[in-house]
């Protein structure tokens, strides 16, 4: 017997700011740019990709293009997206442990 699934579809469920604000941070954590593209695609997608499009400024298809796997879209596209989507970028000082330092250590002298 084969057993299949629904696909899963995150924009179902980014009904309010405040999901959608924790789901694009959490997306904007992982390493891989990606991950936030793609956050952001399903976030214009539960805000409707027609409008999203138009408040943008960018045409759906461009829109599309920008937000696809492995684009490479301008800080300028990616911020117009964010203020069309009602978000924006906040910076923050990241724990201790997640920076790595590049220096290294001071020899030590012997006396």
């Amino acid at each position: 017997m084969k057993t299949s699934y629904a696909r899963f579809d995150p924009a179902q469920y980014l009904d309010n700011d405040t999901v959608i604000a924790e789901y694009l941070s959490a997306a904007a954590e992982d390493l891989n740019p990606d991950v936030f593209l793609a956050a952001i695609g399903h976030v214009a997608k539960a805000r409707g990709i027609a409008q999203v499009a138009k408040t943008s400024g960018l045409g759906r298809e461009s829109l599309y293009k920008a937000l696809g796997a492995g684009a490479h879209p301008r800080y300028e596209t990616v911020s117009a997206v964010l203020r069309a989507l009602g978000v924006k970028l906040t910076v923050v000082p990241a724990p201790r442990r997640a920076i790595r330092s590049r220096k290294k250590p001071p020899a030590s002298r012997a006396a």
